[in-house]
């Protein structure tokens, strides 16, 4: 099977424009730079669940468009390595979970392949895990290798203020305002992490829309006893 002609559609809001930086600054700059010009051998992000590397793989991806493509793995494990065929053919290649098909033989080996036909055209391979390469315990040296050799970033997790920050940022790159009470209330009510809170403010945003109301606290409110 083809990557190429699945459609893996890029979330709207993953831009470098809507990504709260702080503390991330320099990975920041550094895959902005990569997009724009693709100069550069790419790169290895690791953090926890929900710190921002997928949003981050996206926005890589955005800039250069149809010259881009984004893969999350964890995704298409069971679909095999043969799915990574071709892909070479983009300039940036983006995988999102690579650390999901450590010790798979056929997986490494695909990984393997695609790392050095991504060398051999001078593109762009940047991935992301929840640790560092030598962490993951691939099993095929070579390819542990390989990845080694990508500059590695630790992807920084927000703190409460922070989280504000983004999710106001997000919120204005929506075209919508949120009072930090409003941002204050949905820390006390739901999941810390910026994959939950980013579903939710667009939950919020299309019933604000439909109610033509505000993102105050009772509005919010309401919402989420709605949603349960």
């Amino acid at each position: 099977m083809s990557q190429l002609a699945l459609p893996l559609k890029l979330q709207d809001h993953a831009v470098f424009e809507s990504f709260w930086p702080a503390g991330n600054e320099a990975l920041v700059a550094f895959l902005s730079a990569i997009a724009a010009t693709g100069d550069g051998p790419g790169g290895w992000l690791w953090g926890a669940a929900a710190s921002g590397k997928t949003h981050l793989l996206q926005a890589v991806c955005e800039t250069p468009g149809d010259r881009a493509v984004f893969l999350p793995l964890r995704d298409f494990v069971d679909v095999g390595p043969g799915i990574l065929e071709g892909l070479a053919s983009r300039q940036f290649i983006c995988l999102d979970d690579v650390d999901v098909v450590a010790g798979d033989a056929d997986w490494e080996l695909g990984l393997f392949n695609l790392y050095n036909q991504v060398s051999d055209a001078e593109g762009v391979l940047v991935v992301s895990a929840s640790a560092t390469s030598r962490a993951c315990n691939f099993a095929l040296a070579d390819l542990a290798s390989r990845f080694s050799r990508l500059p590695a970033f630790h992807v920084h997790a927000l703190d409460e203020v922070e989280l504000i920050s983004a999710l106001q940022l997000r919120a204005r790159h929506r075209g919508l305002d949120l009072p930090v009470e409003t941002a204050n209330f949905l820390l006390t009510r739901m999941k810390r992490d910026m994959a939950s809170l980013y579903a939710m403010l667009d939950k919020l945003d299309t019933e604000a829309l439909k109610a033509k109301r505000r993102l105050t606290v009772p509005f919010v409110k309401e919402v989420l006893e709605q949603a349960g």
